[in-house]
């Protein structure tokens, strides 16, 4: 016995003790409907040989009459048994899904800070049906297999004793074949799920990441790590197709030899007294009941038997560990790529009549949009939610393609092939920030291609406001568990990897969200001494007076200035800026934590 069906067999016990009366009302209706197996050889036997060969049609007429009414009626206890089924199969399915759904809600309360468990999803459908699938068709199968089975060695003994000994050693040769295949079918079922969840995790944190992954440069390890995971779900379904194969050995063993050898002695069965109508009846038993019963349960077993024992196991004691996913490599071990060449003070970054939609019938985001920002500044843009900061900034990251216009970095369109790695002349930090499995340093110099010393890393820590975070997780080469971080710990670590960065562009787009206005502002005031170009997409109206000038994205409309010009110039920004009054330091404080989002 495996332990998962030590694990098992209490709780299946319970949950049929609970249902008596349906499993009787199962086994009735099972019984009445099965009468037609002993008939169906028994009176094709006496219809044979009390019948037609004694010269007696209307005897033998009526022994078939017998049996066809015995289909008619096996037929009309279907009924009975389907509804029995679902009385059975239903209330596990419903319970499968409460116990995902608490597990699940549980395990969200203990670890709040923790990201949601993306292979819940296939435990709460896939895996839910699978289960219910299954144990319907284990139930259907197995009350079919032992009542056609009664029937029909009830049926051989009556006609002769001998029969059995032709028929049951093949048959129990197939079997344990078969049986001996369960445990190993089962280990494979297991390790095929279990790939199945991790693609499902591998996928979830990839697209979680991906706007990171593509501005970072890191499209083709991101690839190789996922093609991993592929073809280790692929490896586990080779692994249990091999065994399918075994099960199917034992199919043809117990299902085909059986009728080979009782029609190979069929002449000495009739030399020792046989009647023919035995042998006929005894050969529609096994083609007509018996082996295809074994052949229905043998493929329930070898299929949904190991896979509802597998399927079970996981939903009622939950996922095991998340499998982490692969670590970045450290920065240290990349080759290093070509060096862009920029300007001192950071690049040159130019849009010229820029126009971009979301499709060819969409209304533009940016309509004819031109910006200068010159190198060393600090560019902040504004605007209500949805109007285009992010386009703007993943434009100017390449991530995306202008339907209209140009948009050059360091006097060199943005997207066109270089040969060098774009992280080295830019980076975007999203709302979303990206941590990957591995040590604080490893994170924080990903985008190092030379890395950087521990002295390098305590300024830029101490710079963005990271350093408590540092000593609280036991320094920069303490393991890092992703989902263990909060949403504003991730952005404090993937500003301190921008700011460490030797990229002369940083574009932040709302990178400081999740942080408290301090905070924010000892970032953004780090970034801005940063030597370097700085574009952020504001999600505070304190973070445009910081800012050298502003650009407002007002629908089809861009207005550019400083802060005191837009309060003359645009009334859109007078909104969001409101009564506002830098000069009052201590009104400012107040109102920076009360500041309005602007999305």
């Amino acid at each position: 016995m495996t332990t998962a069906t030590a694990r098992l067999l209490p709780r299946a016990r319970r949950f049929l003790r609970r249902r008596i009366r349906v499993l009787l009302l199962l086994a009735g209706w099972s019984l009445l409907e099965s009468a037609h197996t002993f008939l169906g050889g028994y009176g094709l036997a006496k219809a044979l040989d009390q019948g037609f060969l004694a010269g007696h049609t209307g005897v033998g007429l009526v022994w078939l009459g017998v049996t066809a009414l015995a289909v008619i009626v096996g037929g009309l206890a279907g009924r009975g048994v389907f509804r029995g089924l679902a009385d059975l199969v239903e209330p596990l399915r419903d319970g499968l899904v409460r116990q995902v759904v608490s597990g699940s809600l549980s395990h969200a309360v203990a670890q709040p800070a923790r990201a949601a468990d993306s292979a819940v999803v296939s435990r709460l459908t896939n895996q839910t049906e699978i289960a219910r699938d299954s144990f319907a068709g284990l139930v259907l199968v197995a009350r079919s297999f032992v009542f056609t089975a009664a029937g029909a060695v009830l049926g051989l003994l009556s006609l002769a004793p001998q029969l059995l000994l032709i028929v049951l050693p093949p048959l129990a040769a197939g079997l344990l074949l078969f049986l001996a295949t369960l445990r190993p079918m089962a280990a494979r079922q297991r390790a095929f799920l279990q790939a199945d969840e991790d693609l499902a995790t591998q996928f979830g944190a990839v697209a979680e990441g991906l706007r990171d992954v593509v501005a970072c440069g890191a499209q083709q390890r991101t690839a190789e790590r996922a093609y991993g995971v592929i073809e280790g779900e692929a490896r586990a379904a080779r692994q249990l197709a091999r065994w399918a194969a075994v099960r199917c050995l034992a199919l043809g063993l117990a299902g085909q030899l059986p009728i080979l050898l009782l029609l190979v002695t069929a002449p000495w069965l009739l030399r020792q007294g046989l009647t023919p109508g035995a042998v006929l009846g005894a050969l529609a038993y096994l083609t007509q009941s018996l082996l295809p019963a074994l052949h229905t349960l043998m493929n329930a077993l070898g299929s949904a038997g190991t896979r509802l024992l597998v399927v079970l196991d996981r939903l009622t004691t939950g996922p095991g560990p998340a499998p982490e996913p692969p670590a970045a490599p450290a920065a240290t071990a990349q080759e290093p790529a070509p060096h862009v060449p920029a300007p001192p003070d950071g690049p040159h970054v130019e849009l010229r009549a820029v126009t971009f939609a979301y499709g060819p019938a969409a209304q533009p985001v940016l309509h004819d949009l031109d910006l200068t920002v010159a190198p060393g500044e600090h560019l902040v843009v504004v605007g209500p939610s949805g109007i285009g900061k992010s386009t703007l900034t993943a434009l100017v990251a390449g991530l995306l393609e202008p339907g209209h216009g140009e948009i050059r970095v360091a006097g060199r369109p943005v997207r066109a092939p270089s040969g060098t790695d774009p992280s080295l002349l830019r980076v975007l930090i999203p709302q979303q920030a990206y941590v990957f499995s591995g040590t604080l340093r490893e994170n924080l110099l990903y985008l190092c291609p030379d890395g950087a010393s521990t002295t390098a890393l305590e300024a830029a820590s101490d710079a963005v406001g990271l350093a408590a975070l540092v000593r609280r997780l036991g320094g920069f080469d303490a393991p890092l568990d992703p989902g263990a971080l909060s949403q504003g710990e991730r952005q404090l670590i993937a500003l301190g990897r921008a700011y460490l960065s030797p990229a002369p562009l940083v574009l932040l787009d709302e990178a400081t969200c999740h942080l408290d206005p301090a905070a924010e502002m000892r970032a953004e005031r780090a970034f801005a001494d940063r030597p370097g170009t700085l574009i952020v997409v504001a999600h505070r109206i304190t973070s445009a007076r910081r800012a050298d000038r502003i650009l407002v994205l007002d629908g089809n409309r861009a207005t550019c200035g400083t802060h005191d010009d837009l309060l003359e110039r645009s009334p859109l920004y007078r909104d969001l800026a409101g009564s506002w009054q830098p000069d009052a330091p201590e009104r400012a404080e107040n109102l920076a934590v009360k500041s309005r989002s602007l999305g």
